[in-house]
């Protein structure tokens, strides 16, 4: 027998609310553009033309960015494809010579460190 609980209430299940969620692109864009395009018709009915000088500057020096290859992307290629080529010569020695490539790394390495900082 259930006694009366007079200061609390009691316990209820917990009820499983999902709402689904569905994300459409199209929607959004088209969203997206009323809302730019309202924005704009009542920057015009004010008579300013804020913010279009803005982008325009701003999407020429990003294509411009796009555009071309800059130079430290070249240079982490570079280091890229060196790493790789040390990394599968040194394995290939060690199948080829066993510990003696192990050696002859510790022995690389102080002298990869002495051109690297040396000035």
């Amino acid at each position: 027998m259930k006694l009366p609980v007079l200061f609390g209430r009691t316990p209820k299940h917990q009820k499983f609310a999902f709402e689904p969620r569905f994300y459409d692109p199209q929607k959004e864009e088209r969203e997206e553009r009323n809302r730019r395009i309202e924005q704009e018709l009542k920057n015009a009915e004010n008579g300013s033309v804020d913010g279009y000088e803005t982008r325009i500057k701003g999407s020429f020096h990003s294509a411009r960015k796009r555009s071309q290859a800059s130079s430290t992307d070249l240079k982490a290629a570079l280091i890229r494809i060196g790493i790789i080529l040390f990394l599968v010569i040194f394995f290939i020695a060690y199948l080829q010579w066993g510990n003696k490539a192990m050696y002859m790394l510790l022995v690389f390495i102080p002298f990869y460190a002495w051109l690297k900082f040396k000035k």
